[in-house]
């Protein structure tokens, strides 16, 4: 997956980056139904695949977020308990 730089986010409007990542996905499924049914005119068409581009990346940069908190638990050779950093 291709990270997306600080000003690439910047670049989303502030109405995307406020969506959490359900909800986003949520209207990104609608878009794409949307667009499958081919019933849009073409400038609507145009306007609801930019806006999927937008939400496609607000879900890939909430993923990573997201990626980069979990821990994964791990049981030292001792019994002792702990958590390093995720690595995929």
């Amino acid at each position: 997956m291709e990270k997306a730089t600080a000003s690439e986010a910047a670049k989303l409007p502030a109405d995307v980056t406020k969506l959490s990542f359900e909800d986003a996905l949520f209207e990104l499924e609608k878009l794409v139904k949307q667009l499958e049914d081919g019933k849009a005119k073409l400038e609507d068409a145009i306007n609801a695949y930019q806006r999927g581009a937008q939400l496609k990346q607000h879900c890939e940069s909430k993923l990573r977020e997201a990626q980069a908190k979990i821990e994964q638990i791990s049981i030292g050779s001792d019994g002792k308990v702990s958590s390093v950093p995720f690595n995929s």
